[in-house]
């Protein structure tokens, strides 16, 4: 299963980016699929997070209220909605997603390669 973000790019503070993770391969389920981001010189960390059904989310508190994530189990993708965003939301943007490959009856829990995302004041 390989994961490949996109939708990162350089706005203003006040602007609003779509970033998207779309799922490829074959005889592949995904469960719990997650959004994290890492600023130069600090640790990773969990931007917000959604079950498979999508009705459970959770958001870091620090983009509660400015983000949304969702996700289209048909495309197997996720996408994350960033309103109003800050300095202090530029990283770089990672998509995780965990499930079981068929092929192997083994569970994966994999990333994509990030999106940068530079907010400017």
């Amino acid at each position: 299963v390989q994961l490949v973000e996109s939708g990162g790019g350089a706005v203003q503070a006040g602007g609003s980016l779509r970033l998207s993770c779309a799922a490829s391969g074959s005889r592949f389920s995904i469960s719990d699929m997650g959004w994290y981001r890492q600023a130069p010189g600090k640790q990773r960390e969990l931007v917000a997070s959604i079950a498979n059904s999508g009705g459970n989310t959770n958001y870091a508190d620090s983009v509660k209220g400015r983000f949304t994530i969702s996700r289209d189990n048909a495309k197997n993708t996720m996408y994350l909605q960033m309103n109003s965003l800050k300095p202090e939301d530029t990283a770089m943007y990672y998509c995780n997603a965990r499930g079981v490959d068929h092929r192997t009856s083994r569970f994966f829990d994999h990333w994509g390669q990030g999106t940068q995302v530079t907010v400017s004041s």
